[in-house]
């Protein structure tokens, strides 16, 4: 493992080595080096497109002189993730992020995994200029004048073996977390924003830990119980599936489905009839 690494060069920038944690024996090695870090840079790599739950691929953490790239493909078993969940979860351990939101979805519904002590530079860096979100790139460059490549972003993350360019790829995300981090602590400090910018961190993370569709549901307006029964209908029917909600049928279809219908048509006819998918089909299409 560590002899592939260094073969090629994972050693270039900030001189920090890269672990790829894909056995049993690589895990507990990560466990026993985290257990006494107090700060730790997270992200995640993950595919999401045809599921209705995303799929983790690739759990980074950056520690102060080491970086692990945890290959998630190979640790399915809840009971072998206790560990990591205990040292993700400890109040007393600061969890640095970019862009927390979606990467604390994808801990919670793939590894169960709610941190309750973190920081996100991206709204740390929007509290310190005032103004826009800056992605993790331009973050980069503005405290360390470094550019990063940024080709791997929509890579197969569910091939394997890695490439070299996806092992940097994903080292550079977490790489930098805590460097910025004291940075940006420094600057906030001075403004007196520190814990605001914690505060705002914690609600992002809450919000990834919601159940999938509670965000949805939010957004999308109902007039009447049917139509949010039939929400939840389609949802429950993707989470079956787990293919993503548009796959049963689209959002701008709801009031069309429920039109369809006379008023005094009862609910679970409407769900008998979507549930056969061939009907459902053939109704459905009727209304592109």
């Amino acid at each position: 493992m560590i002899g592939f690494l260094k073969k090629f060069g994972f050693y270039l920038i900030n001189k920090k080595p890269i672990y790829l944690i894909d056995s049993e024996e690589d895990f507990n090695f990560l466990i026993f080096s985290l257990k006494n870090e107090e700060i730790l840079g997270i992200d995640t790599e993950f595919d999401w497109r045809t599921t209705y739950f995303p799929i983790l691929s690739l759990l980074q953490i950056s520690a102060k002189d080491k970086i692990f790239l945890i290959d998630c493909l190979q640790f399915k078993n809840p009971k072998k993730l206790k560990n990591l969940k205990n040292i993700l979860e400890d109040q007393n351990r600061l969890i640095v992020f970019h862009s927390s939101r979606s990467d604390s979805t994808v801990l919670c519904t793939n590894l169960n995994i709610k941190v309750k002590n973190v920081f996100d530079i991206q709204i740390a860096e929007k509290i310190i200029l005032g103004g826009d979100i800056k992605n993790y790139a331009s973050i980069v460059k503005s405290y360390l004048n470094i550019f990063l490549d940024k080709s791997e972003t929509n890579s197969n993350w569910l091939k394997r073996p890695f490439t070299k360019s996806q092992i940097n790829y994903a080292a550079n995300d977490v790489r930098f977390l805590i460097r910025i981090y004291d940075k940006q602590k420094k600057i906030l400090k001075k403004k007196n924003a520190y814990y605001t910018v914690k505060d705002l961190s914690q609600k992002e993370v809450s919000l990834g830990s919601l159940k999938l569709y509670i965000p949805r549901l939010k957004k999308l307006k109902f007039h009447n119980k049917i139509e949010k029964d039939l929400f939840m209908w389609r949802e429950n029917m993707a989470m079956e599936r787990n293919v993503p909600p548009s796959y049963i049928f689209k959002d701008k279809h709801f009031k069309k489905i429920l039109k369809a219908f006379d008023e005094n048509t009862q609910k679970d006819t409407i769900y008998d009839i979507l549930k056969n998918e061939k009907l459902a089909n053939n109704l459905i299409e009727s209304f592109e």
